[in-house]
């Protein structure tokens, strides 16, 4: 009989997708999670975003003073990542006091705290005030230029050391190659697309890490210049190791791998810190035909580098990040130092 069960027969239970409603549409659990997370992440922003615009409208010597309060609040009151910072000192500096470490963790936090209110500055900053407040040295200008008269692509490498942000936007008006910087895709997307368009308000392509040789040759056709971020920490697994610092240190093979691909010759760059609110860009050759290099020897070239850049400035370092989080695998022990 059509519709009926039979005698002892079990009715069947209709099987229902769990879920909520939304607009009258019945959503899986999962998906109303991520509906959820998403309307969070808007809401956070655009309850940010009128701060983060009148941050970057203040007068250079009110910006500071805010950053003094913020200071105060992420180092006393809130002890942001501050034993990892420590610790991070400690072992890289085993010579230094305790005073010293401490007095070094202070200065790491005032720069931290200057960092990111002129990160947003970008915003609304002007290109006279930009060159004003992070400069171009003129040996540096000498090599891009010579690099450009010579039709020759480069890659540059560079550590999270300085303002690197306002050291894309300075390259970006100063050189004459286009600039590709090579980055990490924000999970929030109403940020992320914040980011990208400061980062390319004055004229910076962005490539994402995992597009990276693929928009390579890509742009082949046009001198550029591609930045890597090169002090990031890798899978242990998938790392050149080397000592950096004093501690077994991971490093991205990528730059190297690529450089040595496209052949660019690998220019190392670095912002040093002038005084409060001044930076320039100073750079140097680390290598003119990468394709004749060993393995390991670019990587080695740009990590010893940047060590000597930090332990002549270690509080303009990103030192709240976990960088020594992987121990080097035992199969690896035999890599080069």
């Amino acid at each position: 009989m059509t519709g009926r069960n039979h005698p002892g027969q079990k009715r069947r239970k209709r099987r229902e997708t769990p879920g909520k409603y939304y607009n009258n549409k019945l959503i899986p659990h999962f998906s109303f999670l991520f509906l959820i997370l998403h309307q969070m992440q808007g809401l956070i922003y655009y309850i940010s975003l009128p701060f983060l615009y009148l941050i970057s409208i203040l007068p250079f010597p009110v910006l500071y003073r805010v950053c003094d309060g913020f200071y105060f609040l992420l180092y006393y009151v809130l002890g942001y990542r501050k034993k990892i910072a420590l610790q991070n000192l400690r072992n890289a500096f085993p010579d230094k006091s305790e005073a010293e470490i401490q007095r070094l963790c202070k200065h790491f936090y005032h720069y931290l705290c200057d960092l990111f209110p002129e990160t947003f500055k970008t915003l609304t900053i002007s290109k006279r005030t930009m060159l004003r407040h992070c400069s171009m040295d003129p040996a540096a200008q000498a090599i891009f230029d010579r690099y450009h008269k010579e039709g020759k692509s480069i890659i540059l490498v560079m550590g999270h050391y300085g303002n690197w942000e306002w050291a894309g936007n300075t390259f970006s008006l100063c050189c004459q190659q286009k600039l590709y910087v090579v980055y990490h895709p924000l999970t929030n997307k109403f940020f992320n697309g914040l980011m990208y368009r400061m980062r390319t308000r004055f004229g910076t392509g962005l490539i994402a890490m995992r597009e990276t040789f693929k928009d390579m040759v890509r742009h082949k056709p046009v001198v550029s210049a591609t930045a890597f971020i090169a002090d990031q920490t890798p899978q242990p697994d998938n790392a050149f190791w080397t000592t950096f610092l004093n501690q077994d240190t991971p490093v991205f093979w990528g730059t190297e791998k690529i450089a040595r691909k496209m052949n660019y010759p690998v220019v190392y760059v670095t912002i040093k810190r002038l005084k409060r609110g001044y930076y320039t860009i100073c750079a140097e050759v680390l290598c003119e035909q990468p394709a004749l290099t060993s393995d390991g020897e670019i990587s080695r070239l740009h990590t010893q580098r940047l060590e000597r850049d930090i332990s002549e400035s270690p509080e303009t370092w990103l030192w709240t990040h976990r960088r020594w989080k992987h121990a080097r695998p035992e199969a690896l022990t035999l890599n080069p130092v």
